[in-house]
């Protein structure tokens, strides 16, 4: 058999800029992380208040998932990206009347709108990817586009570090919110600047089913494919860990790491996205060796490890293990998205809205791990990631198997 390459000629420059919103989600999720804990020290919110900052992110991802997948498939891929670029500008721009009202509330509905563009802009760009070039390389080009939104993941806490922690706390909230108003006003004119350029791009016609199979595909038989199933189960228990890792970074390196600062913890925090890009990179080099449930299987069973030694707060050794951790999770989201498309041609738009949906277990961990930090500590919350990683290790032996009733 031929072997397959990652995309086609014809596909590059669509494929270019699909791979470059994978990086433009990557910097607002992890700048969430960073507003955590300014809205902690600004806004006087506790640290399972200040969960709920993921919980308006991710919680966008429930209510956006399957309204994005209807759109994507009513109107194509590239309308479906001009919608999620409009929602995150228009959510980014939202962030100048919240500081102004000094609302961690207002905050809240910014950040939900900005999500509802990042859950439209993952619905469509993961099938999109996997539908430029053969599907037999799908999970690679999907791990290939992440590894960018692992580009943005450094980049969003070095801005925040840098416009927004390395300022002291003034007590005038309306100055100490300024840096966050400006920031936020400059990415809702990038973006919104990429949109109107994306809006001129001619998309190829994709590797795509067949049209009249659609009228004879449904939600129930999608359903019907265990694998998926998996999926949607796996992601929400990968988003639930992660979305919790990345919440309270910053409160474990300042509460063990003596004379660490927000905003040293915050480059810190950048530099271990440096790790999950390698991890990425790493991955999507072995994905051509070796299967891709086996290598998540691998990455898990190293994020359950690095889970206990931060539990056990050895200094640096528990911290460089916090660091390692991005490492581990970076390929679990999008194999389990790779996996959980396999070989479902036209029902992949469906699929992808609900896998996309599974990303609200990061809204629903971080205030969990929040109240657990409050009542024993920071180092315990840690040890909840376990069982979502029990919960991806699973998927990754047994139900990434592709089967249907």
């Amino acid at each position: 058999m031929q072997q397959a390459s990652l995309t086609e000629r014809r596909y590059i420059p669509t494929f270019t800029f699909v791979t470059s919103l994978f990086m433009l989600w990557g910097i607002a999720i992890s700048m969430g992380d960073v507003l955590n804990r300014h809205f902690q020290k600004v806004l006087h919110v506790s640290l399972s208040q200040s969960g709920l900052v993921q919980f308006s992110i991710f919680g966008a991802y429930a209510v956006m998932g399957i309204p994005a997948g209807l759109f994507m498939k009513r109107f194509g891929y590239k309308n479906g990206v001009l919608l999620g670029l409009g929602l995150y500008a228009i959510g980014a721009f939202l962030f100048i009347p919240a500081a102004g009202a000094e609302s961690f509330g207002f905050f809240r509905i910014a950040l939900f709108i900005l999500a509802c563009g990042l859950s439209t802009l993952e619905a469509v760009a993961h099938p999109f990817s996997a539908a430029l070039g053969d599907e037999r390389k799908s999970e690679q080009r999907i791990n290939f586009s992440q590894t960018f939104n692992a580009v943005g993941t450094i980049i969003g806490p070095l801005l925040g570090s840098y416009f927004i922690l390395r300022h002291a706390v003034t007590g005038d909230t309306q100055t100490d919110l300024m840096s966050v108003k400006v920031l936020y006003a400059v990415i809702g004119a990038v973006v919104l600047a990429i949109g109107i350029a994306f809006s001129f791009l001619k998309v190829p016609p994709l590797q795509e089913s067949k049209p009249d199979q659609a009228h004879q595909r449904s939600y129930r038989e999608l359903f019907g494919y265990s694998h998926f199933r998996w999926a949607v189960v796996a992601q929400f228990f990968n988003v639930a860990a992660q979305g919790g890792t990345w919440a309270f970074f910053i409160n474990y390196s300042v509460a063990y790491m003596p004379g660490m600062t927000d905003a040293v913890a915050a480059k810190w925090f950048s530099f271990s996205m440096l790790m999950m890009l390698a991890g990425r990179v790493l991955g999507t080099f072995l994905m051509k060796y070796m299967p891709p449930n086996r290598l998540l299987a691998i990455y898990t069973t190293g994020s359950i490890f690095f889970c206990f030694i931060i539990w056990l707060k050895l200094g640096w050794l528990s911290f460089a293990a916090l660091i390692g951790l991005q490492f581990t999770f970076s390929i679990m989201f999008p194999t389990i998205f790779g996996l959980g498309l396999k070989n479902l041609d036209d029902l992949r738009e469906q699929a992808s809205s609900f896998i996309v949906m599974g990303v609200v277990g990061g809204a629903l961990f971080p205030p969990l791990m929040g109240w657990v930090a409050e009542t024993s500590d920071v180092a315990a919350a840690y040890l909840l990631p376990v069982i979502c990683y029990v919960v991806i290790l699973l998927f990754a032996l047994v139900g990434y198997r592709q089967m249907s009733v």
